[in-house]
This record gives C-alpha cells, sequence and structure tokens, in this order.
C-alpha cells in the first residue's frame, strides 16, 4: 500500500522509477516519502528526490530517453502542503522542476504522454483531504483536466464536454494506436459522473457513461485502462472490475 506507481523505461527494461505513498486515499493510508531508482532491475534503488510530495499518483517515463520522467503529486492526505503539482526531471531524477501548480490543497493523481509525442501531456488535478473521520473528494470546482503541447512550459484546462460544477478524482487512458483518443474517468455528482471520451485530443469531450460501477469507491480506485491495439475496449480497475467492447 505504500506504492502510489512502478514505470520500467521503455528503451531499457533494467531502469525502473517508483513513486511512494499509494494514490488510494484510504483511512490506514501509508504516506509517501518520495521517489526511487533502480537501473539494474530492481536489485538495488536509490532514493531520488521529492520527500515531500506526500502520494504519488502517477509515473510517466518519456520513451525516448529515461532521463526525462513526470510525476503526478496528489500531496499530503492529511494537511495543506506545497509540494502539490506535476514534477518533472530531466537529468533522471539529479534535480526537479515543479511545471505545474493549482494550490496547496490541489493535487495531481494521474499524468498520460501522448503516445508518438511525449511533449504532450494531460495531468489530472485532484482536491482532497483525508482525516480521522472522513474523506473529502469531489466538493470542490478545482479538480479538473489539463495539457501541455510544449513538454511543460505552458499549460491550458479543459473545459469542452466536462462537468462545469463539483468534481473530485479523475483517471487518463490514451490511446496507444490512435493519439487522438482520449478517455477520462471523473468523480462527479448523479449524472456528471463516469466515463468521458475525447476524439481530438482533448479539445471537446463527449460524455458516454454514467454507470455508477465506474465510481463507486472513487478514492480508493478509480482507474481507467485502454487495450493497447483497441481503443472501443476498454476497462474499469475499480470494484467491480467491467469491461467494455
Amino acid at each position: 500500500p505504500s506504492i502510489g506507481a512502478i514505470e520500467v523505461a521503455a528503451n531499457d527494461p533494467n531502469i525502473i522509477y517508483v513513486g511512494t505513498g499509494s494514490d488510494g486515499i484510504r483511512s490506514n493510508i501509508i504516506e509517501g516519502k518520495g521517489m526511487y531508482k533502480s537501473i539494474d532491475a530492481g536489485k538495488t534503488w536509490e532514493h531520488i528526490g521529492l520527500k515531500n510530495v506526500g502520494q504519488i499518483g502517477a509515473v510517466e517515463i518519456d520513451p525516448t530517453n529515461s532521463n526525462i520522467v513526470w510525476v503526478a503529486a496528489i500531496g499530503n492526505a492529511f494537511k495543506s502542503n506545497e509540494e502539490r503539482g506535476i514534477f518533472k526531471t530531466t537529468d533522471g531524477g539529479k534535480t526537479w522542476e515543479k511545471v505545474l501548480y493549482v494550490s496547496d490543497e490541489t493535487g495531481f493523481a494521474d499524468l498520460e504522454l501522448l503516445p508518438g509525442n511525449p511533449n504532450v501531456v494531460y495531468a489530472a488535478a485532484w482536491k482532497a483531504r483525508r482525516t480521522p473521520w472522513t474523506i473529502d473528494s469531489g466538493e470542490n470546482s478545482e479538480g479538473g483536466i489539463y495539457k501541455s503541447v510544449n513538454g511543460g512550459k505552458d499549460w491550458e484546462k479543459l473545459e469542452e464536454g466536462l462537468p462545469k460544477g463539483l468534481i473530485g478524482k479523475i483517471d487518463l487512458a490514451v490511446s496507444q494506436v490512435d493519439s487522438r483518443i482520449l478517455y477520462a474517468v471523473i468523480e462527479a455528482p448523479d449524472e456528471d459522473r463516469g466515463l468521458y471520451k475525447s476524439v481530438d485530443q482533448g479539445k471537446s469531450f463527449t460524455h458516454v457513461s454514467d454507470d455508477i460501477r465506474l465510481v463507486n469507491r472513487p478514492f480508493y480506485y478509480t482507474n481507467i485502462e485502454l487495450d493497447p491495439t483497441n481503443p472501443d475496449i476498454v476497462y474499469s480497475n475499480a470494484n467491480p472490475l467491467i469491461k467494455s467492447t
């Protein structure tokens, strides 16, 4: 439960990056301690920073350069902290730059790189807070989907077709065979909840399902995955595991 994300380099399977701190903000949460890296297929590990980012929702490695790594930091589950946002390293974790920041209460649960062009990045903002007696998730409008087309220098918040009101945890999936297609599963009230699909790289979205099983335990789960050969085959890894063809 102390691991939020694991990613293996596409150009060298000996290189592994691990983000600590689970992305499911349960009541018995284990706090993260930043990023770790192995260059020998997991035999040994080195701590490479981001010690105070709290929970890590996603790690993505540039498929053309394993020294370029992106991290989506949810933040400390129990208090406000500045170390939330999207972080990027270009030197294999020696140094990190915070390239996207919303507030000290809003972090990021997921990010995806565009297949064929890793300078195009999608990121899912999430404002969540755990207390000893409850969780606040999906009770504000600070969340949403952001996009950069220049490697994180500039960002645009995507809005066309997405929920306008309260919004919670979001998970993203980009098709490996058609980079125009982007899915987002979104925690939101009533008929706004569920699965959204874009066929124009996020310029606009269509709401394709409000099935409660997609988001019935949103702060625990909320995971969407695509078949790498067919973007019409979609898996929701929640409770239960469900599939659309």
